[in-house]
């Protein structure tokens, strides 16, 4: 893919789109730690320089996609919430329907976990006030909308709701980092396997994490 140079707005947003598009691309292929701006400009068709036109940072990228990804999870979450979670059941019945749909929704989005694992101690590092600023408010966005369709399908949460979901948020971001060894750990679980006994499942683990901060948060009988 290469460009000319963009003269209008329209022009600037396609440049900008297919820049998430590459980058959400690679991250389907490699970790965040791997995503580099030669690589991403490079299979993109914009020199380094005409990519820094778009996006101030590597990080600016990553965190710009983060946030269009999680809108995008958020939207097939509303319809896999209301097909799974039956109306009108006993609050310890929907809480479970809740958990495993959360647990299974997520741990599907394995780049969306890695974007929220690298989060706080690199993404939100290496840009500007501005950007932050930016990021920050599409996080609260889109933090109400987990909120509210978690509210809507298990009310007695109450206003204990956002903080619950933003609880699953880092959480999936964490077990992120450790569901996916480097290979040098899997050679080791496979030569000695009693050391794998802690070894993060990232569906289990995350369904494990979210029932429990679920059971935290509603009131008690």
């Amino acid at each position: 893919m290469t460009f000319q140079r963009a003269r209008t707005e329209e022009q600037r947003e396609v440049r900008r789109r297919a820049i998430l598009e590459t980058t959400s691309a690679m991250l389907d292929e490699m970790p965040v730690a791997e995503v580099t701006l030669n690589e991403l400009s490079r299979r993109v068709g914009l020199a380094k320089t005409a990519v820094l036109r778009y996006f101030e940072s590597r990080e600016a990228v990553l965190l710009d996609l983060m946030d269009d990804r999680t809108a995008t999870w958020l939207a097939g979450l509303e319809q896999e919430l209301a097909r799974d979670v039956a109306p009108g059941r006993p609050t310890a019945e929907r809480a479970e329907q809740v958990a495993g749909v959360l647990s299974r929704s997520l741990a599907a989005q394995r780049a969306l976990c890695d974007l929220y694992g690298a989060q706080g101690g690199v993404l939100e590092h290496n840009v500007s006030v501005e950007a932050v600023r930016r990021h920050k408010r599409a996080s609260l966005s889109n933090l109400a909308v987990m909120t509210d369709l978690v509210r809507r399908h298990l009310p007695e949460v109450g206003d204990r709701a956002e903080h619950f979901c933003l609880t699953v948020l880092l959480v999936a971001g964490a077990l992120s980092t450790y569901s996916t060894p480097p290979p040098s750990l899997l050679a080791v679980y496979e030569s000695e396997p009693a050391l794998a006994v802690h070894r993060v499942e990232m569906p289990a683990a995350l369904r494990l994490a979210i029932i429990t901060s679920l059971v935290g948060v509603l009131p008690r009988s």
